[in-house]
């Protein structure tokens, strides 16, 4: 069992969404992460999917997602050169001032933005790898009491060059 990564462009119709997340929950699979936007042309959409699961299971999620009608191309970007970046917004709650100092000390660290700070709070905004978003969260739950964490789920698009995630 491994992270898989998909991207899917689809019509930009009603319903594709429901559809394709509905083929994942009707066979079971479990979806880590479902990012979509609309491309550079309106009728159309790109998913990018996490799902984890073995090498049987992720070749038959390809072929039913090909076999639907509303799916124009399926890429399977789990072995490809690609850029990556997952959207996360951290608010940190009840902060006393070396709370507050240190709230902007981890947002230097991980170069994410600080969007908004009250008397108690600041708000992070931050656009990283999978991989740092994942610490910068262990570290936030390890030093403060009081947090709240919004997900946005990965995009990527297959890079230019050799280099990769």
């Amino acid at each position: 069992m491994k992270d898989r990564w998909i991207a899917l462009y689809v019509e930009n119709q009603v319903g594709v969404l429901a559809k394709v997340s509905g083929l994942f929950s009707g066979k079971s699979y479990n979806l880590k992460s479902l990012t979509v936007g609309t491309t550079e042309h309106e009728d159309t959409s790109r998913m990018t999917i996490c799902a984890t699961c073995d090498d049987i299971t992720f070749e038959q999620i390809k072929k039913q997602l090909n076999r639907m009608v509303e799916v124009i191309k399926v890429m399977d970007l789990t072995n490809v050169p690609i850029h990556m970046k997952e959207i996360l917004y951290a608010k940190v709650k009840k902060c006393d001032e070396k709370d507050l100092a240190d709230a902007f000390r981890i947002a230097q660290v991980f170069d994410v933005k600080v969007i908004d700070i009250g008397e108690d709070s600041v708000l992070m905004e931050c656009m990283l790898k999978e991989h740092r978003v994942n610490e910068m969260i262990d570290l936030l739950k390890k030093r403060f009491r009081h947090i709240e964490v919004v997900r946005g789920g990965a995009v990527a698009i297959e890079s230019i060059s050799t280099s990769s995630r």
